[in-house]
């Protein structure tokens, strides 16, 4: 199984663990035999892909707010992880409209108080610290954002990515760019995920399940904005790989930030990606599946890509699945959920399916 000669047995440490990007990656690292250690201030969202596949009693579940630094020190020196991913993060950008204050708090004082625990830290662990596209500042351009493109935002949320991806950058340079440093730390960086699971507030695919559930159409913002969408098994892949090169002390990693994004030409818009999960969900006219209502309040970026071509050269890293794909996996998941079949069958399903596409086409990593 891909992966599973640097995972299985290992101890991984995944803040944010109950999200949708943290049980998927918690999934895939549980199939590999790893022990799984969770810190999670709460559950999300109701329902939840945590819930739904029964993950409270797969791993070590620790209720802990990131914030709270001497818990979570705690948790950590006792389960001594090998490998850490930290996504615990206030992930939606219109809560950051409405609540400024917890969104700058858990992605910015969040990632402080982990790289902080991180200096206490003396075995060998390697680290991945997630942060967001969003990072960038947005100047609507044709071409993909690079890691070394200024970082920034116009609103809160991605101001707060932006602050975190400098903080660890300084951090590192700080306290663990030493050859003798235990912390092997690099940064990763990603588009719009979708994929099944999801019931985030404000997020296209589970607004669209609410409202097709209820049998109404989902109302939408911006319906020409084009994202880089990709499946959440892409990113993940994409962590997972940077993590196995750190521990590998692998040259040209530590301390930089990667982007995992879909092929520059896989981007689509809002109506494109709709209009395909409408149809998979059995609507005959997809136009039928939602409306249009204008809306001032948030700041909407028209145009978002990310070039990918750092992880290709120095991690030999590309995304696997087109944007057909990406979207038909991620309906299916939602079907199968709404017909009543197990959720944790499907997720378990998807992550084998991934890595088979990965294999027939050849992708190093997954030889």
């Amino acid at each position: 199984m891909v992966f599973e000669k640097t995972y299985r047995g290992k101890r991984v440490l995944i803040t944010g663990h109950t999200g949708f990007k943290g049980s998927w990656l918690a999934e895939w690292l549980l199939s590999l035999g790893a022990e799984i250690c969770g810190l999670s201030r709460d559950v999300p969202t109701t329902p939840a892909h945590f819930e739904l596949n029964g993950l409270a009693s797969e791993v070590q579940h620790n209720i802990c707010d990131i914030r709270d630094i001497e818990r979570a020190r705690e948790i950590v020196m006792r389960f001594k992880p090998d490998f850490i991913f930290h996504l615990a993060a206030q992930a939606t950008v219109s809560t950051s409209y409405h609540d400024p204050i917890d969104t700058v708090q858990s992605n910015v004082l969040g990632t402080t108080n982990t790289l902080q625990i991180l200096r206490d830290v003396d075995w060998p662990v390697s680290v991945v610290m997630i942060t967001s596209d969003k990072c960038y500042e947005n100047v609507e351009w044709i071409w993909g954002y690079r890691e070394n493109d200024r970082v920034g935002g116009k609103d809160i949320y991605s101001a707060s990515k932006a602050a975190a991806d400098i903080i660890i950058s300084a951090f590192y340079r700080t306290y663990f760019a030493g050859s003798d440093s235990p912390v092997r730390l690099a940064s990763a960086r990603a588009g719009n995920v979708i994929g099944g699971g999801d019931w985030a507030k404000d997020r296209i695919v589970a607004d669209c399940v609410r409202a097709w559930t209820e049998k109404q159409p989902v109302v939408i913002r911006a319906p020409n904005a084009t994202r880089p969408w990709q499946h959440v098994l892409e990113p993940l892949s994409g962590y997972l790989l940077l993590a196995e090169r750190l521990s590998t002390q692998a040259p040209g990693l530590l301390g930089e930030p990667f982007n995992f994004g879909p092929a520059a030409d896989q981007n689509v818009t809002v109506r494109a990606l709709i209009e395909r999960l409408a149809e998979k969900w059995g609507y005959n006219d997809p136009k039928a599946a939602y409306e249009i209502q204008s809306n001032e309040t948030y700041n909407e970026a028209g145009l978002l890509k990310l070039n990918c071509d750092k992880a290709l050269a120095r991690l030999n890293w590309r995304p696997v699945l087109h944007t057909e794909e990406c979207i038909d996996m991620t309906a299916q998941w939602y079907v199968h959920w709404h017909d009543g079949s197990p959720p944790r069958q499907r997720t378990h399903r998807q992550i084998e399916l991934y890595t088979e596409r990965a294999r027939e086409r050849q992708h190093a990593w997954a030889s």
